[in-house]
């Protein structure tokens, strides 16, 4: 799976994830970013439009060079300076408590090891510094979510990793955060199994 997962995913997810039904989210979530952001999963640059006039430098992690190839238009559009910054979020290579906010759209699903993951960006996060992110996961309806489980290990294979079932607000909060703004909700015209969504912000405590 190596050329599939490598060249033909990063490819196809560009094109999912650029649907005119996430661009409103995305504005949403990067509302508010100041200063030195620090964004994890930062993919093909699909919030490189979003970012306010206010954000001074993003710090991209991204483990993926095709990804990065393919954000380079976007990020030659943007105002705001991005560098990569590393490949791997859960061990960056970045100072302590150095950076205003942090930002994840649709990345703790695919993460190895989002315990990890989380304390990095609490690590190097200002105190009261914020959080902002959205994600998918774990549905509060049992039939839902029971079909989330056994189509979990298929649909790991098939999109890079993804993760079905993480309660993403009780991860943010184990790791330190508090969620201060949450908004739960199915994304409009996805299969329950993929759309029931976390967005919101999170305080370093």
């Amino acid at each position: 799976m190596g050329f599939y997962r490598d060249q033909l995913l990063p490819r196809f997810q560009d094109k999912v994830m650029d649907r005119r039904a996430t661009h409103d989210v995305r504005a949403r979530v990067c509302a508010g970013l100041r200063g030195d952001v620090v964004e994890i999963g930062f993919g093909t640059g699909l919030n490189t439009p979003y970012y306010p006039p206010e954000v001074t430098k993003v710090l991209a992690i991204e483990p993926s060079s095709v990804c990065m190839r393919i954000a380079e238009p976007r990020i030659a559009r943007s105002s705001t300076t991005v560098e990569l910054a590393g490949l791997n979020g859960e061990e960056l290579d970045l100072p302590s408590e150095a950076f205003d906010a942090v930002l994840s759209t649709w990345t703790m699903c695919t993460i190895p090891n989002p315990t990890n993951a989380l304390a990095e960006l609490r690590r190097v996060l200002k105190p009261g510094g914020w959080f902002h992110f959205v994600e998918h996961g774990h549905a509060p309806d049992a039939p839902v979510a029971r079909w989330q489980r056994r189509l979990e290990p298929l649909n790991k294979r098939l999109a890079g990793g993804c993760h079905l079932t993480r309660k993403i607000p009780e991860m943010i909060e184990q790791a330190g955060f508090a969620v201060e703004q949450l908004d739960t909700y199915y994304f409009k015209g996805e299969p329950k199994l993929f759309a029931y969504t976390f967005e919101g912000r999170a305080l370093r405590r």
